[in-house]
């Protein structure tokens, strides 16, 4: 698990997402074992990233379903297992995932 999560916060980062993190999520009994959450600075910054992170899952042998793309705040990426969280800085506030799911 680690290593996917690695290679997705990795084409991430080299294509400019703000503020990634992964959160483990295996023990919450959540619906998945792990989030990536990141923040893309306009609509189609927010596109690449969600494009980005579709290639590296898809690269990996699994199946993405996505959510939002017509979203100007959030879009996620769905593979089961491993959820990415793309958000407008806007998207990111409202939503806070970070904190609903630390606590």
């Amino acid at each position: 698990m680690n290593e996917i999560l690695e290679k997705i916060t990795a084409a991430l980062d080299e294509k400019n997402g703000e503020d990634i993190i992964t959160l483990d999520l295996k023990d919450r009994g959540g619906l998945a074992d792990a989030f990536v959450i990141v923040t893309g600075n306009s609509d189609t910054h927010m596109k690449t990233l969600t494009e980005t992170a579709e290639k590296v899952l898809e690269n990996e042998g699994r199946q993405c379903k996505i959510e939002g793309e017509q979203s100007l705040n959030w879009r996620l990426i769905d593979s089961g297992d491993v959820v990415v969280h793309v958000f407008s800085h806007k998207g990111r506030d409202f939503y806070r995932l970070e904190r609903l799911w630390e606590e």
